[in-house]
């Protein structure tokens, strides 16, 4: 599996009780008090050890990872969910070597980011009569780019922000990636996410494609139309003149490039860039708008953001389109759900659902869940990055994603599920707002 397929998910709130990402404004002193709460809890789990305790006691899964926890750079983030009476959910994280320092290539999960901003940024347009269901088309205005102007994915053949995040959604398509980066631009991505707290992030590059960073910095002219043909809104080809920090991150000891092996490490100060605990916490930002501060979620309508929650949450297999139904071989219903199944390509129990977005690429497994399960009430929030590459070279498709990454992420999965099966829930959650129509 490359990083030209992965996918993310999440869940939907309870009605009445979760704010949608563009929810009304608290006060400052709400906002400190929730920081507060999610600090004091983060310090507890560091000092309380749960996880190391929890993969300590089931040795013949996690032996290895604990003994190679620093040359493989796992990380985990596990948060219990505890609600109150009237549903509210208290947030309990524990953490597992979990280093903002220790660099890790995010491959495809910087699309969870992009498709929010996506959102954002088309709710801040609304005035020119465009929605994410509005035919845009790409067009070419810098070297490395390329035009679009029709989707064959699509009922009607025309793309869209919607049919992009689809296709990223169910199966992480890396074109469709390219194409909301272009939309909006390097410099909006990276100044948007910094404003929301999101300091050391970086995403600097368009995937699957190599390009230059003068290119990557350019980003193409797109132009909405409406059902008529009538140009709604056109926006001019972008450049970003943002010079960023200079970052000094390397991995490897080696690593191919046009055929020939180079015996340095791999520069990865150019590439893109997120913390796990970053994605860990835009994900509950999505699930659970009112336990981040206002200033630090999406502006999004409610109406996407169960959008994009019921696309985190369908399986290729129930997509008709974009296609994926049709095409079970390569996309079949556990893709991309790392986390609990691993590599299996069987069907999943019907009572989970797993909102998630997974990433691989350059020895790296990533996977950033919210994990469910209808019939006996239980939610958790997981999150966890694992480096395979043994052999410590790059760019040679020599990973041990089958040997290590995906076992890892399967066991870790079905090691926190069968802890939270038998954890005592003072009051159960409601997950039928999760039962979307997702055979449609």
């Amino acid at each position: 599996m490359n990083c030209k397929n992965n996918v993310m998910l999440i869940l939907i709130p309870v009605i009445g009780v979760f704010l949608s990402c563009s929810s009304t404004k608290r006060t400052s002193e709400k906002e400190t008090n929730i920081d507060k709460m999610m600090n004091t809890k983060k310090r507890q789990s560091n000092a309380n050890g749960f996880l190391d305790s929890l993969l300590s006691s089931y040795p013949h899964y996690f032996h290895d990872i604990l003994k190679n926890r620093k040359a493989w750079n796992v990380q985990i983030m596990y948060t219990k969910i505890n609600r109150n009476k009237q549903g509210i959910p208290d947030l309990e994280h524990h953490h597992f070597n979990v280093d903002r320092g220790s660099y890790f290539y995010p491959a495809s999960t910087v699309k969870l980011p992009i498709v929010l901003l996506a959102l954002q940024k088309l709710n801040e347009l609304k005035w020119k009569g465009i929605n994410r269901n509005t035919a845009m088309l790409t067009e070419t205005a810098f070297s490395g780019q390329s035009a679009v102007f029709n989707d064959p994915t699509t009922i009607h053949g025309k793309p869209s922000i919607s049919n992009y995040i689809k296709k990223i959604l169910l199966v992480s398509d890396n074109d469709a990636y390219n194409r909301l980066y272009e939309f909006l631009g390097q410099g909006y991505i990276n100044e948007q996410l910094h404003k929301k707290g999101y300091a050391d992030v970086e995403i600097l590059h368009r995937l699957n494609i190599f390009l230059t960073e003068e290119e990557n910095s350019r980003t193409n002219p797109v132009s909405f139309y409406s059902d008529s043909g009538d140009i709604l809104y056109r926006q001019p080809a972008q450049k970003n003149n943002v010079k960023y920090a200079l970052r000094k991150e390397s991995l490897g000891i080696g690593y191919y490039s046009n055929g020939k092996l180079i015996n340095l490490p791999m520069d990865f100060s150019k590439k893109n860039k997120i913390a796990l605990e970053d994605l860990h916490k835009i994900l509950i930002s999505l699930v659970f708008p009112k336990n981040v501060p206002a200033s630090e979620r999406f502006n999004i309508t409610e109406d996407d953001r169960l959008f994009v929650l019921k696309y985190m949450g369908k399986l290729p297999t129930e997509s008709v389109y974009p296609p994926y139904a049709a095409d079970s071989i390569h996309y079949w219903p556990a893709y991309v759900k790392f986390l609990m199944f691993g590599a299996e390509k069987g069907r999943l129990p019907d009572q989970l659902r797993i909102f998630n977005k997974v990433g691989d690429a350059y020895g790296h497994l990533i996977d950033v869940a919210y994990i469910t399960d209808q019939k006996n009430k239980i939610e958790f929030f997981v999150s966890a990055v694992i480096y395979c590459n043994s052999d410590g070279i790059l760019n040679d498709d020599r990973y041990d994603y089958g040997t290590i990454g995906l076992p890892f992420m399967k066991n870790l999965g079905k090691v926190i599920y069968a802890y939270e099966l038998k954890r005592v829930y003072k009051f159960r959650p409601d997950l039928s707002p999760l039962l979307f129509a997702f055979d449609k």
